[in-house]
């Protein structure tokens, strides 16, 4: 998913307002019977819920979904806007990281009476990394529509001729395989790890114990859990594992072996598949290697009630629906997203393929990003930081020093 940043101080000046005119329509938790749900969603998958709303509309004859695809570039300055005017539509699409600073904003209808009414909301029906993605200051804000998460891709052919049959399991055993194989020579890798990708430092941190402490207002980004994580990372680039520049595209480096092992999603399956066919049955997908644990990073969407809607019953009708594991299972093949329902996962499409069945194991361990709605700004800070270090040789202690305190001050 495509990152934004700021809107943040423009968001806290807008609580005021949506106290003064937003606190009726959120507390109401009910009304209204407009034939037509109005629908907010983000890019691809935009286009693609028009598709999937034809089925709504065929069970439920009558009403009409109307879906807005708003390009990713656009979309959050759109829902600022909405949030600013309070004219958005009954149902929008929030990605993990946006969730916080939207309910924070209190743009977000509080649903927790449709879930203590309707059991096919309970917590307990989704992993438990989506599960924290519902909730915000206690109240129910959203109910998961698809998740994702990231595993280890790896080519069994390559790491087989370093001796490992089957993938590293724990941080150790990475090390050890991105040590052989970035040995084979000249432009050959070990382990390709993404400088732009804000969520894999916080994966590292996770998988060494760490934990933010969110209720006392302290990240904890000084404790010996994240800074030994992040030791752990820049090694990667202090020993020539990994590549410091971005180099030759991911799927032609994998493909033409001189980078084996990567983190990604479940849209690499596919992409795979489609761009390098002659590589089938030379690679595979693993869970994360780890530390302490093998956590890794949870995302995807929510589809929350926007505070001003009068048309929340039929909203909850759609978003039933989407919560549905049939429409979960056809809106995965559709768009090889991920099932937020763990009874999806029973079914054989996912449980009984070799790949998919890899995804649903990580998601028993897989959690979202800090939920502050600074986390984007305070990932951004910290790959910046750790950009010098690899790419500038500055130094990792005073980085994340510097870091930390970067980092305190966007929290409070």
């Amino acid at each position: 998913m495509k990152k934004f940043f700021g809107g943040f101080l423009i968001v806290i000046l807008l609580i005021a307002f949506l106290s003064a005119c937003g606190n009726d329509d959120k507390g109401e938790g009910s009304g209204g019977n407009s034939d037509t749900i109005t629908v907010w969603a983000m890019g691809e998958e935009g286009k693609l819920l028009k598709e999937m709303a034809k089925g709504f509309e065929e069970e439920n004859e009558g009403l009409t979904v109307e879906v807005q695809a708003l390009p990713w570039e656009n979309a959050h300055d759109k829902l600022l806007t909405a949030v600013a005017s309070g004219n958005g539509p009954d149902v929008l699409q929030l990605g993990a990281t946006w969730i916080p600073e939207f309910a924070e904003a209190g743009a977000l209808l509080d649903l927790r009476d449709y879930v203590k009414d309707n059991p096919e909301f309970a917590k307990e029906n989704y992993f438990d990394g989506a599960q924290t993605l519902m909730e915000y200051n206690d109240e129910v804000v959203g109910i998961p529509w698809y998740v994702d998460t990231r595993v280890l891709y790896y080519r069994t052919d390559i790491l087989a001729e370093i001796s490992y049959d089957e993938a590293p399991k724990n941080w150790e055993e990475l090390e050890d395989a991105a040590q052989k194989l970035a040995d084979r020579g000249d432009g050959q890798w070990g382990l390709d790890i993404d400088q732009k990708d804000q969520i894999t430092p916080f994966i590292f941190a996770w998988q060494n114990g760490y934990q933010a402490d969110i209720e006392n207002n302290d990240l904890n980004l000084d404790s010996p859990e994240f800074l030994g994580a992040m030791e752990y990372y820049t090694s990667f680039f202090e020993n020539g594992y990994s590549q410091q520049n971005e180099g030759l595209d991911i799927i032609q480096a994998f493909a033409n072996g001189s980078k084996a092992m990567f983190f990604s999603g479940p849209w690499m399956i596919n992409q795979l598949n489609d761009q390098v066919p002659d590589i089938e049955g030379d690679w595979s997908v693993a869970t994360m290697p780890g530390n302490t644990s093998n956590t890794s990073s949870l995302g995807g969407s929510v589809f929350s009630v926007f505070h001003t809607s009068d048309n929340v019953d039929n909203a909850m009708k759609f978003v039933s629906y989407m919560n549905e594991t049939e429409t979960q299972i056809e809106w995965m093949e559709m768009s090889n997203a991920l099932p937020a329902r763990v009874e999806a996962w029973e079914d054989p499409k996912l449980s009984e393929d070799e790949k998919y069945s890899v995804f649903g194991e990580q998601l028993n361990d897989a959690i979202p990003g800090i939920q502050v709605e600074e986390f984007e700004r305070i990932a951004q800070e910290l790959l910046n930081s750790l950009e010098r270090v690899n790419v500038g040789g500055a130094d990792l202690e005073d980085e994340m020093e510097k870091f930390n305190q970067t980092a305190q001050q966007l929290l409070e």
